[in-house]
């Protein structure tokens, strides 16, 4: 080794001597070159991957199509096992062995399982998705319905358009003889993301613990665009809805603040919300009241339809609120409803409040190892010759199951189809973005299974 120091050293000085010489565009090309050729890095069998997810981009619109055109609302249930139907063997085709799970107590479709169990061995790479929509067979919107390089439809972006970059990346790998040598991967469709049924340990109970058990949390739920660049998720906020239900002392309103018949209860919902909105307010937090009813005999029925009884002369007994927060770690959502539960206490003279909430979907917390999964992206990208993705603000994305597993295994969403739209009418997807978040997908999950 003695030997070799001093030419060792000579070399760095004149390779030092010689930099300093260059121009300082030459020296940042040279630093650069690396990202700027990933082309050069790919293996032949990754490179095979994408040509054949390239080939195949005209049967992944024909598939998208054929699901979308079948409804599979919520709580259409049989819509939602058709759709299943469809999947089973395209994933049976690239080897995997495909199980339902039954959620007939819920009252809601079967989630679909697929597993392959690979060769390297050790924890699965965990794929989600969900096979239902927010558009019942009562919704206008029905059809898929292509305009050149997008196409409009029902789930077509939200997500049934994942789904299927889902199967291209699998697709690109399997042709490229890339699912041969690789871990165990596991994909969960489940059946009710839009509206999970009740209680969540039943409808969610073996996702979490599909969960539990992989190596690492891929969602393909939308992609999202913005200003000419991609985005993925390292987080997302969780859905907490809650309910307030006040009583008050019905009677004439000429009595309304006296010591026997108090201040009503719409008076005192009005206190109640009014010191939510001045008072709640926090970074990273959102929070609603969707629907408010005061007067007597209030009905509300599960689908958010409500009547009341009431006439400007009577003191109203009895009001309702119901809505949501929205926030984004666990501990931020218990300050919340300590402060709500510390709000509604504070009766006014007259009246009682109760407030409840429902389990929701819990936060998907920004974590080092889901930034982790987002750099082994960049890296996937860079590899597909694609820009890199950026981190989306989780104020720009709602709830979703990746963040029923995120508290267990390093996670990351938004890998499906880039549109815009989603739940709404004139639901949009760009076509051409399904070939390109599959390739990412493909590099990705290569790299996570070796």
């Amino acid at each position: 080794m003695a030997l070799q120091t001093p030419s060792l050293a000579a070399a760095v000085e004149s390779a030092s001597l010689t930099l300093k010489k260059m121009p300082f565009a030459a020296v940042l090309s040279l630093l650069l070159l690396p990202l700027l050729l990933p082309a050069q890095s790919r293996s032949t069998k990754e490179a095979a991957a994408l040509r054949a997810i390239d080939a195949g981009a005209p049967q992944s619109v024909a598939l998208l199509e054929r699901i979308v055109n079948q409804n599979s609302g919520t709580f259409h249930i049989a819509g939602v096992n058709a759709v299943a139907a469809m999947l089973e063997p395209e994933f049976q085709a690239l080897g995997f062995t495909v199980r339902r799970l039954p959620m007939d107590a819920v009252k809601r479709a079967g989630h679909l399982v697929a597993e392959r169990k690979g060769t390297r061995g050790g924890k699965p790479l965990l794929l989600i998705g969900h096979m239902d929509t927010v558009f019942e067979p009562s919704s206008p919107f029905q059809k898929f319905v292509r305009n050149g390089s997008s196409a409009t439809g029902p789930g077509v972006a939200d997500m049934k358009g994942g789904i299927v970059v889902m199967l291209a990346a699998l697709k690109g790998l399997r042709e490229a003889g890339l699912l041969e040598d690789s871990a165990p991967i596991q994909v969960f469709l489940t059946a009710d993301e839009e509206a999970p049924g009740n209680p969540i340990d039943t409808t969610r109970g073996a996702f979490i613990e599909a969960g539990k058990q992989a190596r690492a949390a891929l969602c393909f739920e939308t992609g999202v665009r913005r200003d000419g660049q991609d985005y993925a998720s390292t987080a997302r906020r969780g859905f907490t809805g809650w309910k307030l239900l006040v009583k008050g002392t019905a009677g004439h309103s000429s009595q309304i603040f006296t010591e026997s018949m108090g201040h009503g209860a719409v008076f005192e919902l009005s206190r109640i919300l009014t010191a939510f909105h001045d008072q709640l307010p926090e970074p990273n937090l959102t929070f609603n009241a969707g629907l408010v009813l005061g007067g007597a005999r209030i009905q509300i029925d599960t689908a958010g339809d409500g009547r009341v009884n009431g006439k400007d002369n009577i003191i109203p007994a009895e009001a309702q609120a119901r809505g949501e927060l929205r926030a984004l770690s666990p501990e931020q959502v218990a300050r919340v409803k300590d402060k709500m539960y510390a709000i509604t206490a504070k009766s006014l003279p007259g009246t009682t409040a109760e407030l409840t909430f429902d389990t929701g979907y819990p936060p998907m917390a920004p974590t080092a190892g889901n930034k982790r999964l987002l750099t082994a992206l960049n890296e996937a990208s860079r590899l597909a010759g694609l820009p890199e993705l950026g981190e989306l603000d989780p104020m720009q994305r709602g709830a979703g199951d990746i963040s029923f597993l995120a508290p267990h295994v390093d996670s990351l969403s938004g890998l499906g189809a880039i549109g815009t739209g989603s739940h709404a009418v004139g639901e949009t997807v760009d076509l051409e973005s399904l070939a390109r978040q599959a390739k990412r997908a493909a590099l990705l999950i290569h790299k996570l299974t070796q």
